[in-house]
């Protein structure tokens, strides 16, 4: 079962949406659908692809500081 949304979004998002979701293959209700379930639930670790559940939690024990300050000599 489905229920409509009524949105109000910038002409041109709407436009790039459009032609994002043509190429896809999908509709762009769908990315937004997929988009909203994404954002209101938090995955659980057994549902993340192995790659991305292996990441989660790698910064808690690192020197953000020090990376940071790496960054921006790097870049400054």
């Amino acid at each position: 079962m489905t229920t409509k949304l009524t949105l109000s979004v910038d002409p041109a998002v709407v436009s790039r949406a459009k032609r994002f979701a043509k190429r896809q293959g999908v509709s762009v209700s769908s990315l937004v659908e997929a988009y909203l379930a994404s954002v209101s639930e938090e995955a659980r670790p057994s549902e993340l692809p192995p790659l991305v559940a292996s990441l989660r939690g790698i910064l808690e024990k690192a020197d953000t500081e020090a990376y940071r300050k790496h960054l921006v000599r790097k870049y400054l």
